[in-house]
């Protein structure tokens, strides 16, 4: 046998293989990588690709902010898709960088990837740029970029397109009163196309800065043709309370479980940076969250969010023993953070971040450093106002005894098909297609009229309508054998379907929420009356997990030109009239029962979640004190009229002369 050679190894290579050799080996060099796959440095070429440009130079002002060295950054969005970005910071290095002999730092810096000045630390104890790849990246993606630097009295200028020198530094000439570095620059239409930056982005985006360090001034400028009603031709933004101002905004006039927020700043332990957060758990609302590192948005969380979540929830069990509420230990962190109202902002040495888009922190010490800040200072803030450190334990063990029943619904599936088809429901109930839980609502309406409306107003899904005739029997004056014979009662027990009195199963009601929706009048408010004296003798359990609510439908629709406005009664009435419609000719219909209103006027003014308001009906607090309220209910419901004489005896100069006169 011959010896086989490498040669002729290779020599029945078909020429189909597209001839893979050294020379099919690409080098891109500079800034071409970017240019080719831009994805991978800025997660695509959409519209938040777009602005994540934006959001790389103002990354880079803020740090210069952060670091000490700038207390104002300027933001001028101009025509053509132009936006600059100046601060008055040290400024970008512009003498020759000694590994790249013949070339200033600065164009080092804006042409050349994994550049900058944050790789060791010593120019930025903390920075939201980590990789270097920042300003150059914009650079690359720029049909046109201009750097104009103040440093040391003098002014340089610079100009790139698509990531290539147009010409050598230039040296402008003294500038003895400016500092710091502008970057202006147009995105490419090659990479975005005709995409433009939406400068309402752009203004809440420099707003949003200058809340997460009170040091720093930021002043915002749009061309008067990119201005509108909600963003400003010129504006300036400073917030000495920081995240705390921020919360105050958005929060606005809602009530919260508690009066004060939770808000505070703390500084890490042998300098590895600090925390701030601001915290508000509004009622019967949505929140939203707000999570940042080194000022950079982190909107998929991380673990600076993992260390507030586990320092809430460990803070709100250990109160929980300490009140004796053992129920409490099986609180989580989606109790506690559900419908609240969250920002915090972290600083830390050398983040780690998920993507160059940083997304989302992955920085492991983030966790315990945060938690272990918040920690302490969330104790204090429950058990310093005792009565502050309940109201929030009980607004939070509510949100886990829901959560708790919707899993035993989830195990046991309570409706099954089978059930289904067996169970039985009054003719009258206009059922809603959902199967039950968290979104399910019952609305109990006066009349066929009202029904009829409602039944066209509703959200078919998950809204069911009940109509009831006139006013429901007082089951407070009523016999046992009377409220059993009691068509209406019986028609409303079996659509909610969980019993009354002792047999009353509060994990078998078949809707989350029960609305009493009556008319804006004496004999509406009468009738609602009636149903919470109904629910609290026959079913009080639903009653005190928070499944009761009334409606407030409006009294009156006030008119002028095309503006028109709801009015919950005369007093809300006046307020209209002296404010919104001040001066104005009104024209003012009184709806005189739900029944007058089209359909699509209930649906916006009363039952669609969005624009609706609800009360809900509560019990004390402490549900031992029931007592004192079934005492007050059989004065005012009861069988005896003269314990209704004396009341009214008793308190009745508690009423406010003003509103009788009224």
């Amino acid at each position: 046998m011959s010896e086989i050679t490498p040669d002729d190894l290779f020599a029945n290579t078909p020429a189909s293989s597209g001839d893979y050799n050294a020379s099919a080996i690409e080098v891109l060099e500079g800034l071409e990588p970017v240019r080719r796959r831009p994805g991978m440095y800025i997660g695509g070429t959409d519209d938040r690709a777009l602005h994540h440009l934006a959001a790389e130079v103002l990354d880079n002002a803020m740090d210069e902010a952060v670091a000490g060295h700038a207390t104002r950054i300027e933001m001028r969005l101009e025509e053509g898709n132009r936006l600059s970005i100046a601060d008055n910071g040290r400024g970008i290095p512009v003498d020759e960088h000694p590994k790249f002999p013949g070339k200033s730092t600065l164009e080092v810096i804006l042409s050349t990837l994994h550049s900058g000045g944050k790789f060791s630390g010593k120019a930025y104890a903390t920075s939201g740029g980590l990789h270097g790849v920042g300003v150059s990246v914009v650079n690359a993606l720029s049909s046109h970029t201009r750097v104009e630097v103040a440093r040391d009295r003098q002014l340089y200028a610079q100009e790139f397109a698509r990531g290539l020198a147009q010409g050598p530094l230039q040296i402008l000439g003294a500038a003895p009163n400016r500092r710091g570095t502008t970057v202006i620059f147009t995105p490419d239409t090659e990479i975005f196309g005709d995409r433009q930056f939406n400068p309402k982005r752009l203004f809440k985006l420099a707003r949003s800065k200058a809340y997460l360090f009170a040091g720093v001034e930021i002043r915002w400028k749009c061309a008067a043709s990119l201005a509108s009603e909600d963003v400003p031709a010129e504006a300036t933004f400073r917030f000495p309370g920081g995240l705390a101002d921020h919360l105050a905004e958005q929060v606005g006039s809602r009530e919260c479980v508690t009066a004060q927020p939770f808000t505070g700043r703390q500084d890490f332990p042998d300098e590895q940076g600090r925390v701030e957060w601001a915290i508000a758990w509004p009622l019967y609302s949505d929140g939203a969250t707000s999570w940042y590192c080194n000022t950079v948005p982190t909107p998929d969380g991380g673990t600076h969010e993992q260390g507030l979540r586990m320092a809430l929830t460990r803070g709100l069990r250990a109160f929980g023993e300490l009140v004796g509420a053992k129920k409490a230990k099986d609180i989580t962190a989606d109790d506690v953070m559900t419908g609240a109202e969250v920002m915090l902002s972290v600083f830390i040495r050398d983040p780690q971040f998920q993507s160059q888009t940083k997304d989302r922190l992955t920085s492991p010490e983030a966790a315990r450093l945060v938690e272990n800040a918040v920690r302490d200072h969330f104790d204090h803030f429950l058990a310093d106002n005792m009565e502050r450190g309940r109201a929030l334990l009980g607004e939070v063990m509510e949100r886990m005894d829901e959560r708790l029943r919707r899993k035993a619904e989830r195990e046991i599936k309570r409706k099954s098909a089978t059930n289904a088809k067996k169970l039985r429901l009054p003719g009258k109930l206009t059922d809603c297609s959902g199967e039950g839980g968290r979104e399910t609502e019952l609305f109990i309406v006066e009349g066929d009229s009202a029904g009829g409306s409602a039944k066209q107003a509703r959200d078919r899904k998950s809204q069911a309508i009940l109509p009831i005739r006139g006013k429901i029997l007082n089951v407070a004056s009523a016999t046992n054998d009377k409220i059993r014979a009691n068509s209406e009662i019986a028609d409303l027990v079996l659509a909610l379907g969980c019993g009354t009195r002792k047999d009353c199963n509060a994990d078998n009601l078949r809707y989350d929420r029960i609305i009493i929706m009556t008319d804006a009048d004496v004999d509406g408010a009468h009738i609602a009356t009636l149903l919470m004296t109904f629910f609290f003798q026959e079913m009080p359990e639903i009653v005190r997990r928070g499944h009761l609510f009334l409606a407030q439908p409006p009294l009156y629709r006030l008119t002028a030109g095309k503006e028109s406005r709801y009015a919950r009664d005369d007093a809300h009435r006046a307020e209209l009239e002296a404010t919104v419609f001040k001066g104005k000719k009104v024209e003012v219909a009184r709806f005189k029962g739900l029944g007058e209103m089209n359909p699509q006027q209930l649906r916006e003014t009363t039952m669609a979640p969005e624009t609706r308001s609800l009360i809900r009906i509560t019990l004390p607090a402490e549900y031992e004190q029931r007592a004192s309220v079934a005492r007050l209910v059989d004065e005012l419901m009861g069988r005896n009229p003269e314990h209704r004489f004396n009341f009214i005896q008793n308190h009745a100069g508690d009423v406010d002369r003003d509103l009788i006169d009224a």
